[in-house]
């Protein structure tokens, strides 16, 4: 199995047990080793007070875009730190894209960036994820690799 077929793989894996995304109705549009591309539409309920999108479903976003590409090596990864700035808002029917692309990763240690962005172009948040290895597999053991 090359690199490419195992961070679809794993993102495959990955996919069939994330209710939260799915059910915020997210899209997995694109996998690679430590890179990962989502989408999401801003939907009613996931504005705030302001009518704006509420900072915690961006969050969420860019959360779920990092945890696909730090999982693209089969090895199980999981957040140790992350932050986000929020630059501008994001609006009622926004279709955004979480653009997560690997920085760094030695050891069992990786740092990501991760773009949050609108159909137009405009950047609406920038978060970096900060990851570590727990050293269990994240495809079972007893695959096929044909």
């Amino acid at each position: 199995m090359n690199a490419q077929e195992l961070a679809e793989a794993c993102a495959q894996q990955m996919w069939n047990s994330d209710s939260a995304s799915q059910r915020l109705g997210m899209v997995l549009r694109h996998i690679a080793p430590g890179e990962a591309t989502l989408e999401m539409e801003l939907t009613e309920a996931m504005t705030n007070g302001h009518g704006n999108a509420h900072g915690g479903y961006l969050f969420t976003l860019a959360d779920s875009a990092f945890a696909f590409a730090c999982n693209t090596y089969d090895s199980v990864t999981v957040a140790q730190h992350c932050s986000v700035t929020y630059i501008i808002p994001g609006t009622l029917g926004d279709k955004l894209t979480a653009t997560a692309r690997e920085v760094s990763r030695k050891g069992r240690s990786g740092i990501y960036d991760v773009t949050i962005a609108r159909e137009d172009g405009a950047v609406i948040a920038e978060f970096r994820g900060h990851s570590r290895m727990l050293g269990t597999p994240l495809l079972s053991t007893t695959r096929s690799d044909g």
